[in-house]
């Protein structure tokens, strides 16, 4: 059934134009289309959908998550950038800076303008 099918992720914004500056700008993704209340962006070999809504950001749990090979240092280049990184009481992993680590495994959160929480991941394969 869907296991064949590609999914698109979909991210709901207040403001279509600081949007795509964030994600364009400050994360590096690439738009591949604009369908007029929203755009689609590239991100390695995934397209994901950002869309207007007036729920934006109202999701309190990780939207998006980027496998990175070196979370530490998107860490370091992002916060160059201006992006803060949440900080959470979470059992088993533990805070080193803005990165969590766990066994074989390291992340880091930060937050969109609208407050969608995105992830980097390092390894957890």
């Amino acid at each position: 059934m869907l296991g064949k099918a590609d999914a698109t992720p979909m991210i709901a914004v207040k403001d279509l134009d600081r949007a795509r500056s964030f994600y364009e700008e400050t994360l590096g993704l690439k738009e591949v289309d604009d369908f007029g209340e929203g755009f689609m962006l590239k991100s390695g070999d995934t397209t994901l959908s950002i869309y207007r809504s007036e729920f934006a950001g109202t999701n309190k749990a990780t939207a998006l998550t980027f496998n990175v090979d070196d979370v530490e240092k998107e860490v370091g280049e992002l916060k160059d950038k201006g992006v803060s990184f949440e900080h959470y009481d979470l059992p088993g992993l533990e805070r080193k800076g803005d990165c969590y680590v766990a066994a074989h495994m390291k992340t880091a959160w930060f937050k969109d303008p609208d407050g969608n929480i995105l992830s980097l991941i390092e390894g957890g394969d």
